[in-house]
């Protein structure tokens, strides 16, 4: 399976978030954030891919995440997949340079049929507060999970035999990090292949938005109009 990152364009700047009455550099509240968005992206991957019977229902295991019942896959070589993903992900976010995370499933012939897209937006001035991150916004999140554990009932289902990729859309600069990531974490990124960047006409189908003093973040599916199943 590979790994793929595709690059957009946009300014950087230094920012920096206030707690009263001190300053608190901003590479710390994006570590914080980091920390709280790949948790819960991990735990949305495993429930699309059991949702969408990506891989079969027997690998999958009921756990609690977010005070909710959640599927988790018990296959040790697709958890490391996605573990080894998200952990490459993580300094991106630490540097707010991740735009989009999207899961990208695959038919046959490696063309996407459903893209999740998770668009992810870090406000300029962050308030940290325990509550905010651990009460409020993990409600916010708990609710991204119920609507994922759902979303089969608005989507069609999907042709046998399909596979799935992991997109993360960056700023510029983003990827002349990627480089030093690759080497510390060994893991290979590559820019994507325009076919599992480029749908034709999909059908788009809102699932989720979410505001709070540290993040935005809205949930979509891009689903192909003709699937062959």
């Amino acid at each position: 399976m590979q790994k793929k990152l595709t690059c957009k364009k946009g300014p950087l700047s230094l920012w920096y978030c206030s707690t009263f009455p001190h300053l608190i550099p901003a590479s710390f509240c994006f570590s914080v954030v980091a920390d709280v968005l790949s948790e819960f992206l991990e735990v949305a991957v495993h429930l699309i891919l059991y949702v969408r019977e990506v891989y079969p229902i027997g690998i999958f295991q009921k756990r609690k995440k977010y005070n909710v019942p959640v599927q988790m896959s018990c296959h040790p070589e697709l958890n490391q997949y996605i573990q080894d993903t998200l952990h490459c992900v993580k300094p991106l976010l630490e540097k707010n340079d991740v735009e989009k995370v999207v899961v990208v499933i695959l038919d046959k012939e490696h063309h996407p049929v459903e893209r999740f897209v998770f668009e992810i937006t870090q406000p300029p001035l962050l308030s940290i507060s325990s509550e905010s991150l651990l009460s409020h916004v993990e409600q916010l999140l708990r609710a991204f999970i119920l609507k994922i554990s759902v979303c089969d009932a608005v989507l069609d289902n999907n042709p046998p035999g399909c596979t799935f990729t992991v997109l993360v859309h960056t700023r510029e600069a983003a990827t002349r990090n990627m480089e030093k990531i690759q080497v510390i974490k060994d893991f290979p990124w590559i820019l994507a292949d325009e076919q599992d960047v480029h749908m034709h006409d999909p059908r788009l189908i809102p699932l989720k938005t979410m505001t709070s003093d540290i993040l935005k973040m809205q949930l979509y599916v891009e689903e192909r109009a003709h699937k062959g199943t």
